[in-house]
């Protein structure tokens, strides 16, 4: 069995006790787990879940937002100086992974005691070339470029993942547009969807927003679960045609047959 458990569920800009950044942990039974995205909030959520910087030995990455990477200084920190640790594994795309360092980390931890640090002192760097994949646990995770936010001169480096998981085929988007002439096709092969959906009432042309995703051919809302949400209330997603809205805490367990249970799981 392998489980994917949202430790938040929430926008960049979630504020409060009852939500975080929506970065997940996937875990199996041989004890291994992968974070996917490391925000600002982790080390709140990650003690939340009853967890700490102990449990991330893997990393994927998809963007350098801070809901995204802003965790990353206190990840790298910690189990750097913790004698158990060894450095987590660093997956990301080869452009994220350019710009990471000095746009985003070097100037919090480039200065050690008697050393001049640099993002391999913290992490197994493991880059991932355009359009390509990366192997965790025997698993293949396909990076999906998707459209976040374009500046007028470039598009800004996002990813989302792709793979399978005992027989599910799972997409989830990380932060992007509803952009199906780009990637519709990843959107018909999954057979489970985790999409962020905005819900603010001044939507950001950035985000998926739920007036956006509810326009969708019912075999594509059908799969979907909804994520990246802002505090207040939500639109009745079931209703619409959703699997429904993820709670913080909310763990998705994936065995060997074609279905895919969720169940809660207390905070601490």
């Amino acid at each position: 069995m392998t489980t994917l458990l949202f430790l938040g569920s929430g926008s960049a800009f979630t504020v409060g006790v009852d939500n975080f950044h929506s970065n997940m942990l996937l875990t199996n039974d041989r004890g291994q787990s992968l974070l996917i995205d490391c925000g600002s909030d982790i080390r709140f959520s990650l003690y939340a879940a009853g967890l700490s910087y102990l449990d991330v030995t893997d990393i994927y990455l998809s963007h350098l937002h801070s809901d995204h990477v802003g965790g990353l200084e206190y990840i790298g920190f910690t189990r750097k100086f913790d004698s158990r640790c060894e450095r987590p594994r660093l997956y990301l795309n080869t452009d994220v992974a350019a710009e990471l360092w000095d746009r985003t980390l070097s100037g919090g931890m480039r200065s050690l005691h008697q050393e001049i640090a640099n993002l391999d002192t913290f992490f197994d760097v493991r880059p991932v070339a355009q359009n390509g994949s990366f192997i965790w646990e025997g698993i293949q995770f396909q990076l999906v470029q998707v459209v976040h936010v374009h500046n007028g001169i470039e598009l800004m480096p996002t990813y989302g993942l792709f793979f399978e998981l005992h027989g599910s085929k799972i997409f989830i988007s990380t932060d992007t547009q509803l952009c199906l002439d780009q990637n519709q096709s990843v959107y018909e092969a999954a057979d489970v969807i985790f999409h962020d959906c905005e819900t603010s009432h001044c939507p950001t042309p950035v985000h998926s927003h739920y007036e956006e995703l509810v326009t969708l051919p019912d075999r594509l809302r059908r799969k979907m679960w909804l994520y990246g949400y802002q505090p207040g209330e939500l639109p009745d997603a079931v209703a619409d045609g959703f699997q429904g809205f993820v709670n913080r805490g909310q763990a998705f367990e994936f065995c060997p047959r074609p279905t895919v249970e969720s169940h809660q799981v207390l905070a601490v």
